[in-house]
């Protein structure tokens, strides 16, 4: 007797099924970015496949060391921006949409610098999430991440607080220490809440000396491939900027 799937397992199937579908974008000769995190590693294990079983060749950017080394165990062959200035196709996940605009927030694995880097070289950056991550409001459920250097991040701090970030501190690993992104870089986690005026917020962070990179994800979106239970949506907008 089979065990009912649990909801967590419906969704991972979910995303790998949107995963399949942003995989079938990539044609021979592309230059593709690979994104970071959980829905991200289903894209590439597809990717994978395809190069393996259908001979398709290209060559992935990806967005963090860990994308980098499931890549290659998968036999991708991978290039870097020293060869390749312009990406054909990016894909990723993300931590919140907002309905309607496409902006997003991103960053909660950790490599939101790379990730926005590789976003803005690409023509088009498509994002796949399930229908949980979908917001009226960019903040509802998650935190904007916050890329720092480490030298005076205790001021970058004090001032994300004063723009309403509640007691923001850097992120820390599973090991209890300090969490550093492949930049070399410190990410501080910051709970706005339900985030009335992204451009706003987005433009008073930018000026924060200290502050390398948002996970405010603002116009770089081609589209959204949305897993549901009723299989998959795919969202576009002509103004993406809110």
């Amino acid at each position: 007797m089979n065990t009912p799937a649990t909801a967590d397992e419906l969704r991972a199937q979910r995303k790998q099924e949107a995963a399949r579908h942003a995989a079938s974008f990539v044609e021979p000769g592309m230059v593709v970015g690979l994104g970071t995190g959980s829905t991200s590693a289903f894209f590439i294990d597809e990717l994978g496949r395809r190069w393996n079983r259908e001979g398709l060749r290209f060559k992935g950017i990806p967005t963090s060391e860990r994308s980098a080394q499931q890549a290659r165990e998968l036999g991708i062959e991978l290039t870097d921006f020293s060869e390749q200035t312009r990406i054909d196709l990016a894909v990723d996940g993300a931590d919140e949409v907002l309905r309607g605009r496409l902006t997003l927030i991103k960053g909660l694995g950790g490599a939101l610098l790379r990730e926005k880097i590789v976003a803005h070289a690409a023509d088009r950056f498509v994002v796949i999430v399930d229908d949980k991550k979908l917001v009226d409001k960019l903040g509802t459920t998650a935190p904007v991440p916050i890329e720092v250097t480490p030298f005076g991040w205790e001021c970058a701090a004090e001032r994300l607080g004063r723009l309403g970030a509640r007691a923001p501190k850097p992120r820390m690993d599973r090991n209890g220490q300090l969490y550093v992104t492949d930049g070399g870089n410190m990410i501080i986690d910051c709970h706005f809440g339900p985030i009335e005026d992204p451009l706003y917020l987005f433009t008073e962070i930018a000026k924060i000396v200290g502050v390398i990179e948002s996970g405010m994800f603002l116009d770089d979106v081609s589209e959204v491939l949305v897993a549901t239970e009723h299989g998959i949506d795919r969202l576009t907008a002509t103004e993406r900027r809110v």
